[in-house]
């Protein structure tokens, strides 16, 4: 995928800023996964929260970029084939604002905005673990991980494998 790092300015102490197009796909690197989102101006981001904030699987939100970057790199994803660009990449991601149907394998942040640019539902990272076994391993670990640490008791009732699939 062409990825490319976001440089950051920062004066006087002051919170960095970025000139982001609208409708741009943006990545942050988190471990063993990355996660997606679209700009959508003015400092915010549309994406599929997942298990992004915590082991709770979350809906499709609109959050200031800080937020969405959590403190990782952020990244702009190119998407020369995209279908839809601009304002109708924007239309298109608010239009599902709330939407809480996150699946890690079928429907996640990276399908978010596969279907937001391109209009098809798709995710490179799940076909990469689902072609290369001990990348999937190593982010399921990851994963786990993260939960883990996060202290996550449970998850509302629900198998870890339904919110899975």
């Amino acid at each position: 995928m062409n990825t490319d790092l976001l440089q950051t300015s920062s004066e006087g102490g002051d919170e960095s800023t970025i000139d982001l197009p609208i409708g741009a796909h943006l990545v942050t690197q988190r471990r063993g996964y990355e996660h997606h989102g679209i700009y959508v101006g003015n400092g915010r981001v549309v994406h599929y929260s997942g298990f992004a904030g915590s082991a709770h699987r979350g809906p499709v939100e609109e959050v200031e970029l800080e937020r969405f970057a959590a403190g990782h790199p952020l990244a702009v994803r190119a998407a020369p084939s995209a279908r839809y660009v601009g304002d109708e990449a924007v239309r298109r991601a608010r239009s599902r604002l709330g939407e809480n149907h996150y699946r890690l394998l079928t429907n996640n942040c990276e399908h978010f905005c596969a279907w937001c640019l391109l209009g098809e539902s798709r995710s490179e990272q799940v076909h990469c673990c689902l072609r290369h076994p001990r990348v999937g391993v190593l982010a399921l670990v990851c994963l786990v991980k993260a939960f883990v640490e996060s202290g996550a008791k449970g998850t509302h009732g629900a198998p870890v494998a339904a919110q899975l699939m």
